[in-house]
């Protein structure tokens, strides 16, 4: 899992209009230009790992700008299919999907998005605390994309993020892949305390770094290029953003986009058995499994059979609906 901060603060009513919204401080932030192109060269360097990006593009929304980075399949026929859109987690950015941008991108178009107050290349001027926020957010980013029909992915906060779409404004998606999400539960003590422990782990002597990634399930600790953005992250940028409210069972009811929902057994952000039986039983229709030998990060300790099985979902989503394009 690279993600290795999460910040807490309370969720103020604003005014997100943008003349008030470039005015307001409580938006995420680089502490300096120095600091910030740092950060943004340790994240390309995390990027290299994975597929090379056809495009990035900046597009305009009520909360800031957002940065999103564009990977496509060689082969024609893939270009037409319905896209997927990728949410990364909290205090990181969409670098941290290097596992997966190369086999998504074989098959269909795929859009990462830098998501505002994250330390990333998006440039946030509102709060999205409040979550009907959040989803006028994705909306209009997929707007400004041209997408009116998605596949929309989200790991961890990225989790919630997707969840909370599919809740509030399904409108643009064709189905949402669930990645050991924020969102179904309380977030307890025991994710806090794991992730100071592997924060504090990045610290330690390289020899000991891969005893310690194994115990910790933080692949962070053992690719160089993820704990360099990770400790730049820290360092180059402040978060000011809420731990998402999880949905009520009622809340979960109103969901109808065709859902699949991946957890690591061992995740210490959910209890893994609750929620594999609880989503499918209040969401008709969804698919929900564990991943043994995982905890917090399936999609990139399992990324090949990870990639499939999102793959394979996303197919029969379009196959069942016969629709297969990002249009119409």
């Amino acid at each position: 899992m690279v993600v290795l901060s999460y910040h807490e603060t309370e969720t103020p009513e604003v005014d997100v209009s943008p003349t008030v919204a470039s005015k307001n401080a409580d938006v995420g932030r680089y502490v300096s230009d120095a600091w910030r192109d740092r950060h943004f060269a340790a994240c390309d360097a995390v990027h290299a790992l994975g597929a090379t990006a056809l495009a990035e593009q900046d597009v305009e929304t009520s909360y800031g700008t957002t940065h999103v980075y564009r990977y496509g399949p060689a082969a024609p026929e893939g270009r037409s299919r319905t896209p997927v859109v990728l949410i990364h987690g909290a205090g990181s950015c969409s670098a941290m999907w290097y596992p997966n941008t190369p086999a998504l991108s074989a098959e269909r178009p795929v859009y990462a998005l830098d998501t505002p107050g994250d330390p990333g290349r998006s440039v946030q001027r509102a709060p999205l605390h409040r979550p009907e926020d959040a989803a006028r957010w994705l909306d209009e980013a997929l707007a400004g994309l041209g997408l009116d029909r998605v596949h929309l992915v989200g790991a961890s906060y990225g989790g919630w993020l997707a969840l909370n779409q599919a809740h509030r404004a399904p409108g643009r998606l064709a189905s949402v892949t669930l990645l050991d999400p924020g969102g179904l539960e309380k977030v307890g003590l025991r994710f806090f305390v794991w992730i100071f422990a592997s924060l504090f782990a990045t610290f330690a002597p390289k020899a000991l770094r891969p005893r310690l990634a194994a115990w910790l399930e933080q692949p962070v600790l053992v690719v160089p290029e993820l704990r360099t953005m990770a400790r730049t992250a820290l360092r180059a940028y402040t978060v000011r953003r809420p731990s998402p409210l999880p949905l009520t069972d009622e809340e979960l009811s109103t969901v109808r986009t065709p859902l699949y929902l991946a957890l690591g057994r061992r995740s210490l952000l959910v209890h893994a058995r609750r929620q594999v039986e609880r989503v499918p039983r209040l969401i008709p229709g969804a698919r929900a499994e564990m991943f043994s030998d995982t905890g917090h990060g399936p999609w990139m300790d399992h990324a090949e059979e990870m990639n499939r099985r999102m793959l394979d979902f996303m197919a029969a989503v379009d196959t069942r609906t016969g629709r297969d394009s990002s249009h119409g």
